[in-house]
């Protein structure tokens, strides 16, 4: 009856594009194409589209596409519908002339028998042009349901500032869903509702969904699934108070649930106990460090740890996915960057009262403004840590040690060892590489490798034998370097992890073959190396 939602391990290799689907309908519609519909139904999703000239095309598709052919290698029309239709394929257009005069009677039939929507291309139309109806039909869903989401976001957020905030942002979040929403209590009773009235059979079901999440550590954050004609999800609240989100609607849009994510969010900080004082402290170790007091005096408000860092890349695009990460988490320390949310310098404390955007730093309760390079001092981050990434700047996010950091939906993550909170550079710079290996290996969460022989070295004696060795290096052929030994001399993962072309990554390496003049291909050479690069 319900899905759960499972912490991603790999990325999904058939996963739809970020556009909104566009039904076929649209497509037939078009007035210049001129396509007439011979079998099936116009309302079948379209994902995008492809041209294919195969006798068996089934090892070239991925499922939801519009397939487009002439029939030049068309002899048995039954089968070649079979294996389209095993394909996934949401729609066959079959282009009339140079090859065929009129789309084949067999192949009607067959499409006909299977379900398959069959379209005929007249011969005026050329096959590019209905791709790029397709493409501008998939780009004006794709604006409206942006401007659908951002419209929602704004009014969830006014609905947040009234009086009577919960409500409030539940009616508004079943408004813009056209539905109904429930915020459960840990003993699945209905706290607050908001919406239409739904059948006793759809309200049972939501509530069972509800119950499925529930408080209990590395349980699903949400799950979906049907009951009484409507399509219900259930969003448990950051908080660890058992508080769910649940939603009843007709049909699910492209963007609902980025929409319930923000009043997840939301909710999940008007429903948050009373601050308690080590938030406050926290708040006020922040005002104090923009107002000038020195790093190192406030850093305790953090307690002793220890801390993991976070590195993530990923999201949705809006501006609430990277506190929708943090609530995730389960933490209310996190610097949104710039690869997220699109706004550089955004730093967020999710629960702690503190947002800065477009680069500034504000305490909401008391009204201190400074820049977010201070939120960096405070946590003992280095905004550079990323090694010479000319991208925008991760989200990152601080943890208690004690809470798991697993992995999550849309992002890749990388995570530091747990550090003391006078660690905390050390574990920042360990969840970058951590993020980067992420990136290269196509992993969804990568944690750092402590330990080793490195740990029976002293620090002081291997930074200075460390800093002899690599004098030679400027800091990218460094870390060039240093990327191309973790990943085993690999040109192709070791420019994908920089963001640089091989041929660029081949041309360093061999700049450092001829400044260290040392042979890279001994593995004695490259297990000193690597030595003294993590000994920097």
């Amino acid at each position: 009856m319900y899905e759960e939602a499972m912490p991603m391990t790999a990325p999904e290799p058939h996963s739809t594009p970020p556009a909104p689907p566009v039904p076929l309908a649209a497509l037939l519609a078009h007035p210049d194409l001129g396509l007439r519909l011979l079998a099936g139904t116009g309302d079948v999703p379209l994902h995008w589209v492809h041209t294919s000239e195969m006798a068996d095309p089934y090892p070239y598709l991925l499922g939801g596409e519009l397939l487009m052919t002439a029939g030049v290698q068309l002899t048995d029309p039954a089968h070649y519908v079979e294996r389209v239709v095993e394909a996934g394929a949401a729609a066959l257009a079959f282009g009339v002339t140079p090859v065929y005069d009129t789309v084949p009677a067999g192949l009607v039939e067959a499409c006909a028998r299977h379900g398959l929507p069959l379209v005929e291309v007249p011969p005026r139309t050329p096959f590019t042009a209905v791709a790029r109806a397709l493409w501008r039909l998939m780009a004006e869903a794709r604006l409206y349901e942006l401007r659908r989401v951002t419209e929602a976001q704004q009014s969830l957020a006014t609905a947040a500032a009234r009086p009577a905030p919960v409500p409030a942002v539940l009616g508004a979040l079943a408004s813009r869903l056209a539905g109904r929403a429930v915020l459960f209590a840990p003993d699945g009773t209905e706290s607050v509702t908001a919406g239409r009235e739904v059948p006793a059979e759809a309200a049972r079901a939501l509530r069972e969904l509800a119950g499925v999440l529930g408080p209990r550590p590395g349980g699903p954050a949400s799950a979906s699934g049907d009951g009484g004609g409507l399509r219900l999800a259930a969003y448990a609240l950051g908080g660890g108070d058992g508080l769910t989100l649940g939603v009843a609607t007709d049909r699910r849009g492209p963007g609902d649930h980025t929409i319930a994510g923000v009043a997840v969010v939301l909710l999940s900080l008007l429903t948050a106990p009373h601050r308690g004082a080590d938030v406050t402290v926290r708040d006020a170790s922040l005002v104090r460090l923009l107002l000038g007091t020195a790093p190192a005096e406030v850093a305790g408000a953090l307690g002793p740890g220890p801390w993991t860092v976070v590195h993530a890349r990923g999201g949705d695009g809006t501006p609430f996915a990277a506190a929708s990460l943090a609530a995730a988490l389960g933490t209310a320390l996190v610097d949104a960057g710039g690869g997220a949310t699109g706004v550089e310098g955004r730093t967020t404390g999710v629960g702690g009262g503190t947002a800065g955007i477009g680069g500034g730093t504000t305490g909401t309760g008391g009204g201190a403004t400074g820049t977010a390079a201070g939120a960096d001092q405070l946590l003992g981050l280095d905004p550079a840590a990323g090694g010479g990434d000319t991208r925008p700047s991760p989200v990152r996010l601080l943890l208690p040690a004690s809470v798991e950091v697993t992995a999550q939906p849309g992002w890749t993550l990388g995570a530091g060892a747990p550090v003391g909170a006078e660690e905390l550079a050390a574990g920042d710079a360990q969840a970058a590489r951590a993020l980067r290996r992420a990136e290269a290996t196509r992993t969804a969460l990568v944690r750092h490798r402590a330990g080793g022989f490195t740990a029976l070295v002293d620090r002081e004696e291997a930074a200075a034998y460390a800093a002899g060795l690599l004098a030679p290096l400027t800091d990218p052929l460094a870390e060039t370097l240093r990327v191309w030994l973790s990943l085993h001399g690999s040109w192709d993962r070791t420019a994908a992890a920089l963001d640089i072309h091989r041929n660029t990554v081949r041309q360093r390496i061999t700049r450092c073959t001829a400044l260290l003049d040392r042979d890279l291909d001994d593995p004695d050479v490259r297990m000193e190396l690597w030595f003294a690069l993590k000994s920097r």
